[in-house]
C-alpha cells in the first residue's frame, strides 16, 4: 500500500543502506545519486554469468569463469613488488591465484589449504599455467559465487561487487506499492506491478530489453508523472479568476491595415486564440511557438495593443538588450504615437531609469520593453495585465510557474519560442501551457538557398562573398570554437577573423562567447547599421535579432552541428527582401549521419520537419541542448522509441481532465519522479 513510509523509504538518503557510509555516499553523489530511488535508474549495461562451474582443463583464456578448486601451496616472496601466489588444483589440472598488494593473512583466510574453494575471475596464462589475478569472488559456499550479476557504469572507488550488493539490498527491500493505474492501462503492460517491473529491470537476463512490458510500464510511469504535473499547473492557473480584458477588434483591424503585409492563416489563428484567452476570466498561460521568420513578434505586439486598449499595461521581456531594442523600434513604427511605449535599458542614465520606473507606477507607460531587469523589485506597475517573454526556451516548468505567480492574478502570460520541436517533446516540455503554433511563413519571405561546400574549395566561397558584398549584402561567418584546439580539428573564430580581415580590410568584426556584453552590443549595433560587411562569430548569433541586410551565412564544420542548430543559424539570414544563401562548409571525411543531416537541411526549410529528423538521428537529449546542460527529462522514456506511450499518457490526461478526476492517487507517483518541488505547491 502507498504510505508516507513507502515514499519516505524510496526517497531516503543512500546512507541508510547497509554498507553505505559517508565515503561511499559521497562517491555516489558525484554521480548525482543521493537517494535509494536514484540508484534504481542507474541501469546495468551488461551482465556476467558466474553460474556455470568449469574444470581447469576446459578454461578459456580472457573470459570470466568460475572454478571449484583446492589450494595446496602458498608462495609469499620476500622481494618487494613480487605478488603472492597460491597454487591450486582440481582433478583435471592446476591454476594459480595471484595477489598484488594483499597481506599474507588475508590470502590465507580466503584460500585455506586443502579445502574446496570456489573462485571466479578473468582467466589468463603465465609460463604455461592458468591464473586468476586478484580474485574478488572467492568463497567456500559455491552458491555465493555461482550466479549471474549485472555490470554497471561504476563510480570510481566502488567495486562491481559492492555495487551489486547495494542494488540487491534495495531490490530485496522494495516496498509493495498500491497500484495507481486503472485496469485498461495495466492490461497494456500485461498487468505487471511497479515492484515487479523494477526487479525485472535489474535482472541480468533483461539487460537491453527496451520493448518489454516491464520497461515500457516504468517508462509510461515517468511520462504520466510529468504530464500530471503539467496538467495540475494548467488546472491551478485556469482556476485563477481574473478581470477580463475588454477591447474591440476595430483597433486591431486599424493597426493591421497599416502594415505592408497580410497576416498568414497561422498568424490569424494564433492571434484569435490569444485574444480569446485575454477576453476570458481565466488567466492565460500560453506558448506561441513558431519557426524562424514565421512572424511571432507582430502577433504578440498586436495582442499587446489590444491589452493596452483594454486599460492594462504590458511588459515585453527579451534575453538580450539588442533584441529588446529591436522590438521597441518595431513597436514605435507600427504604433506611431497612439500609445506610450518605452525601453528600460542598462545603458540608460540613472535619471532616465528613475523616470521610467516612476512613469510605470503611474501608468504613464503602456508597454515597456527590456531584459529581465524589468522585473526587478524596484519596478512597480500600476496595472500590469500582460507579460510577453521572447526566446524563453531556457525556462523550465518551475521557472515558468514562478513567473506566472509573479505577474499576479490579473496578468496574462505569453511565452514565445523560435525553436520548433517534435510533438512528443512539445507535450513534455511545454505541457503546462496552452499552445499556439505558427508554421506558415509570410509569402514575402524567400526560402534560403542552402548549399554544401568542401573546405578545400574555400576560394570559391570567398569569390561568392566578394560578389555579394559588392551587391550590398552582409555576411555571417560561423565557427564552432573560439580558439584553436589541439584535440578538435575545428576552425576557430579568431583564426578565421585574422584570415578574412586580410582579404577584406576594415570590413570584418569578431564576436564570441568571451566578448564582454557591452562590447557585444556595440558590435551587433554596428553590424546592424552596415558599418562592416562580415561578422565572424561562434554560435552565439543562433537566437537573436533581425539583420535585414545579412543575406549570406557561412557555417564551418557544419557536420559537427545538429540539424536544429544549423536551421536556427540559417534563420539569421533571409529576413529582408532579397534572396539569401546558406553555405555549409565541411571536411572531406563525413560520417553517414553527417551526410544525412546536411542533405535534410538542403532539402527542407521547415523547422518542424527538421527537428523530427534531428531527433531521429541524434536522440531527444540533444535537441534543446539538454545533454550539454546536464539536464535530462526522463530516465527511461524516449520520445522517439516510446512515442506511442506519450500519446497514451496524453490521451489519459485529457480523459482525467474531462472527467475532473481526483489525482490524489497519483500523488506518490508524481513525488517519486523528481517533481516534489512543484508538486508541494499544487497538490
Amino acid at each position: 500500500m502507498v504510505t508516507y513510509n513507502t515514499y519516505n523509504y524510496l526517497l531516503s538518503d543512500i546512507k541508510k543502506l547497509k554498507g553505505v557510509g559517508l565515503k561511499t555516499s559521497n562517491l555516489f553523489k558525484k554521480k548525482k545519486i543521493s537517494t535509494i530511488f536514484d540508484l534504481l535508474w542507474k541501469l546495468p549495461k551488461s551482465y556476467t554469468d558466474r553460474s556455470v562451474s568449469t574444470k581447469i582443463e576446459n578454461l578459456k583464456i580472457g573470459e570470466i569463469q568460475t572454478v571449484t578448486l583446492v589450494p595446496y601451496k602458498y608462495n609469499f616472496p620476500r622481494i618487494r613488488n613480487l605478488p603472492n601466489r597460491v597454487n591450486c588444483r582440481d582433478e583435471t589440472g592446476e591454476l594459480d591465484c595471484i595477489f598484488f598488494n594483499s597481506y599474507e593473512g588475508y590470502v590465507k583466510k580466503i584460500l585455506p589449504l586443502n579445502i574446496k574453494i570456489t573462485v571466479s575471475g578473468k582467466i589468463s596464462k603465465f609460463k604455461n599455467r592458468y591464473q586468476i589475478t586478484n580474485p574478488k569472488y572467492v568463497s567456500r559456499d559455491a552458491s555465493l559465487i555461482k550466479y549471474k550479476h549485472n555490470n554497471y557504469s561504476l563510480t570510481e572507488g566502488i567495486s562491481e561487487k559492492i555495487y551489486n550488493n547495494i542494488i540487491n539490498q534495495i531490490l530485496k527491500n522494495l516496498p509493495k506499492i498500491e497500484e495507481w493505474h486503472n485496469k485498461k492501462i495495466l492490461e497494456r503492460f500485461n498487468n505487471i506491478s511497479w515492484k515487479e517491473a523494477i526487479v525485472k529491470l535489474h535482472s541480468p537476463e533483461n539487460v537491453g530489453k527496451f520493448k518489454s512490458n516491464f520497461y515500457e510500464r516504468l517508462a509510461y510511469d515517468e511520462i504520466l508523472a510529468s504530464f500530471l504535473v503539467c496538467s495540475e499547473i494548467r488546472r491551478k492557473i485556469r482556476k485563477i479568476k481574473k478581470q477580463k480584458k475588454t477591447f474591440h477588434l476595430v483597433y486591431q483591424k486599424q493597426l493591421l491595415s497599416k502594415l505592408d503585409f497580410k497576416l498568414t492563416n497561422d498568424q490569424k489563428k494564433s492571434l484569435d486564440e490569444i485574444n480569446q484567452d485575454l477576453k476570458s476570466n481565466h488567466k492565460m498561460f500560453r506558448l506561441l511557438q513558431g519557426d524562424v521568420g514565421s512572424g511571432k513578434t507582430i502577433v504578440s505586439l498586436t495582442a499587446a495593443y489590444n491589452v493596452v486598449k483594454s486599460g492594462f499595461q504590458v511588459a515585453v521581456m527579451t534575453p538580450t538588450e539588442i533584441l529588446a531594442r529591436q522590438h521597441y523600434k518595431l513597436a514605435k513604427k507600427i504604433f506611431e504615437d497612439d500609445i506610450n511605449i518605452d525601453l528600460l535599458s542598462s545603458k540608460s542614465l540613472y535619471k532616465e531609469k528613475k523616470e521610467i520606473v516612476k512613469k510605470l507606477s503611474e501608468k504613464k507607460i503602456d508597454i515597456i520593453f527590456g531584459t529581465h531587469s524589468i522585473f526587478q523589485k524596484k519596478v512597480k506597475f500600476k496595472k500590469l495585465g500582460f507579460i510577453i517573454i521572447d526566446e524563453q526556451h531556457k525556462f523550465g516548468v518551475n521557472q515558468r510557474k514562478k513567473l506566472s505567480d509573479k505577474g499576479g492574478d490579473n496578468c496574462d502570460i505569453l511565452l514565445m519560442s523560435a525553436t520548433p520541436i517534435p510533438r512528443t517533446l512539445t507535450m513534455t516540455i511545454y505541457g503546462d501551457m496552452d499552445l499556439s503554433i505558427i508554421k506558415e511563413k509570410p509569402k514575402s519571405r524567400f526560402e534560403v538557398n542552402t548549399y554544401s561546400k568542401l573546405e578545400s574549395k574555400i576560394d570559391d566561397v570567398i569569390k561568392f562573398i566578394k560578389k555579394q558584398i559588392n551587391n550590398g549584402s552582409q555576411v555571417f561567418w560561423v565557427c564552432p570554437l573560439i580558439e584553436e584546439s589541439k584535440k578538435l580539428d575545428h576552425s576557430s573564430a579568431i583564426k578565421k577573423y585574422e584570415y578574412l580581415k586580410k582579404i577584406f580590410p576594415k570590413q570584418v568584426a569578431l564576436l564570441h562567447g568571451k566578448t564582454e556584453i557591452d562590447q557585444k552590443e556595440i558590435i551587433l549595433n554596428k553590424f546592424l547599421k552596415n558599418e562592416f560587411k562580415i561578422l565572424v562569430s561562434t554560435t552565439i548569433i543562433e537566437v537573436g535579432i533581425d539583420f535585414p541586410n545579412a543575406n549570406v551565412i557561412i557555417i564551418e564544420n557544419s557536420n559537427k552541428f545538429g540539424l536544429s542548430q544549423l536551421h536556427q543559424l540559417r534563420g539569421r539570414v533571409g529576413r529582408g527582401n532579397k534572396q539569401a544563401t546558406c553555405i555549409l562548409v565541411f571536411k572531406s571525411s563525413l560520417t553517414e549521419n553527417a551526410k544525412k543531416r546536411l542533405n535534410i537541411l538542403k532539402e527542407s526549410t521547415d523547422g518542424f520537419v527538421i527537428s523530427e529528423e534531428d531527433m531521429k538521428l541524434r536522440g531527444f537529449g540533444d535537441i534543446l541542448g539538454f545533454k550539454q546542460s546536464g539536464t535530462k527529462i526522463f530516465k527511461l522514456a524516449d520520445p522517439i522509441h516510446n512515442s506511442d506511450l506519450f500519446e497514451l499518457a496524453n490521451n489519459e490526461i485529457k480523459q482525467m481532465e474531462k472527467n475532473n478526476e481526483d489525482i490524489n492517487k497519483y500523488k506518490i507517483l508524481m513525488k517519486l519522479y523528481d517533481q516534489a518541488d512543484i508538486i508541494n505547491d499544487i497538490v
